[in-house]
């Protein structure tokens, strides 16, 4: 018995350290090699860190000093992805531990990749220290994806937005009338703009979202502000089965901070379902109310064959998650780097002042309005060209494929360097690394020199981010009201140095000069 006992031991010990040499040795090796057998470059597999140490060590030495006032930016937010792609060319290889990338700067590719509707690309597995910030639609896959992105799309349609322009306004009336208290009298101020932006951002969600002002909503931007950074530092550390489970002080910080998010937003939903009983809080839903028009109470039966075709509290909850963080982060970074932008091009500034006061006075912007906004939308377009929210973008061979011509095992993770594509003069002509919104002034479809727009700071294909119409009106809206009351330029102060921390972000803040018009 003993000696069967032991076998089994010596015989389980065998099989998992051959697992492990397969996974850290063996298929690394393997993989990189039927990538290198099709032409693509890259750097040579390093037993077990792969090029992490390159990639910190590169991001370090960037982050450590600021840049120029110029709008090219890649080298200093994505060195490693930026240096490999001059070095190896636009499809080339690297490795995040052991696992091969794929670092892709070309738009035909980027295009296939975002547009693939088979599910062969698919969100790259984490660990689930980082799945904490994984959030409702944005992390899900196949059919359940599919389900619930048919669920929710009607909460954003044009006709649901238009409706929402008056909460929209009321939190711009707020702003405005913030920096004109502060003005008081003087004949400019300097203010820091972006957690100004980050304020009215989150007082306008918390308004269509959930019929709230940003006061009553604060402690869950606080909360989810934190767990950006827990769940950021998670990333960017090594992973190791089980690690989750050991208390640490910043495990048991992560969970209890979900727990806290999860708890008010559950008290939230309450409050909402019993308002929803009266019948004139129907008429004025926001878009807590519409998604819990698609909710399935655990006390109702579910008819099975209709199952797919409800969302549960618990769904709910994940999706005002994710509204809360990209509807507040993507929109307050589009107008902090727009602030920062015109502050540069004071021409441009003039220009988009003088269509807001031609087309609506010293008036609240309406939709129509809104609608025929054009130098202003070229002017957003070229800022989320040059500094889009979102610089890369990854996916996940699950299966083999075929894309391009190439040839892709299971199991490689692609990276999509938006950054690099959009400041691409192939695409863009030699004056890519300059700020010209006239590139936008026949639409987005004939902005590049690509057969199609390469231009993707929303995404692409049917991942396209669901809330883009939402983020354009609120931020039009937005800076047509500081272009109405104010001018504004750099302060002396301002450290140009964009940095990636979830979003494309200044580094040191956005101070502005702000002068009363």
């Amino acid at each position: 018995m003993e000696t069967l006992v032991s076998s089994s031991i010596v015989g389980l010990m065998v099989y998992f350290v051959v697992r492990i040499l397969y996974n850290v040795l063996l298929k690394p090796i393997y993989l990189g090699n039927v990538l290198k057998r099709q032409g693509i470059k890259g750097t040579r597999y390093k037993f077990l860190h792969g090029d992490m140490e390159e990639m910190r060590s590169s991001a370090i030495e960037a982050l450590s000093k600021p840049m120029s006032l110029n709008h090219e930016i890649a080298p200093r937010v994505s060195p490693f992805f930026y240096h490999m792609l001059q070095k190896y060319g636009k499809v080339c290889m690297s490795w995040a531990e052991s696992k091969p990338r794929l670092i892709i700067g070309e738009s035909g590719l980027i295009r296939s990749i975002l547009n693939d509707k088979n599910g062969e690309f698919m969100k790259p597995p984490l660990n689930p220290l980082v799945d904490l910030l994984q959030l409702g639609l944005a992390s899900l896959e196949g059919q359940q994806w599919s389900h619930r992105r048919r669920l929710i799309t009607h909460a954003f349609h044009l006709d649901m937005l238009k409706g929402m322009l008056p909460a929209f306004s009321t939190s711009c009336c707020s702003l405005i009338e913030r920096w004109e208290k502060l003005m008081s009298g003087e004949e400019s101020i300097e203010v820091d703009v972006m957690p100004e932006f980050h304020v009215l951002a989150g007082d306008i969600i918390a308004r269509t979202a959930f019929g709230s002002s940003y006061e009553e909503g604060k402690k869950i931007f606080e909360l989810q502000k934190e767990q950006i950074t827990l769940v950021l530092e998670a990333y960017s550390a090594i992973y190791f089965p089980g690690l989750r489970f050991i208390p640490t002080k910043k495990n048991r910080r992560r969970y209890k901070v979900d727990k806290e998010i999860k708890a008010i937003l559950r008290g939230l939903i309450r409050k909402k379902q019993e308002a929803m009983e009266d019948e004139k809080e129907v008429a004025q839903l926001d878009l807590l109310g519409l998604l819990l028009q698609k909710c399935q109470l655990k006390d109702q039966a579910v008819d099975h064959d209709h199952q797919d075709d409800v969302l549960t509290v618990d769904d709910v909850i994940e999706e005002c998650k994710l509204l809360y963080i990209a509807g507040q982060e993507t929109t307050a970074i589009l107008l902090t780097w727009t602030m920062i932008v015109l502050s540069m091009h004071p021409n441009w500034q003039q220009k988009a002042r003088e269509e807001v006061l031609h087309l609506c006075g010293k008036q609240t912007p309406d939709f129509d309005a809104i609608n025929h906004f054009k130098i202003v939308t070229m002017i957003f377009y070229e800022v989320l060209r040059l500094y889009p929210p979102v610089t890369t973008l990854y996916r996940y061979t699950k299966h083999k494929t075929n894309i391009g011509g190439m040839k892709i095992p299971a199991g490689v993770e692609t990276v999509l360097f938006i950054l690099s594509l959009h400041h691409d003069p192939k695409y863009w002509g030699h004056d890519a690394a300059e700020f010209n919104p006239e590139r936008f002034s026949e639409g987005v479809a004939k902005s590049s020199k690509d057969d199609q727009a390469a231009f993707y700071p929303f995404g692409w294909g049917p991942r396209i981010c669901l809330g883009q119409n939402f983020a354009m009106i609120e931020a039009k809206m937005g800076l047509a009201m500081i272009l109405q009351r104010f001018s504004f330029q750099l302060s002396p102060s301002y450290t140009h140095a964009p940095y990636q921390h979830l979003t494309l972000q200044p580094q040191y803040g956005a101070p502005i000069i702000l002068q009363p018009l």
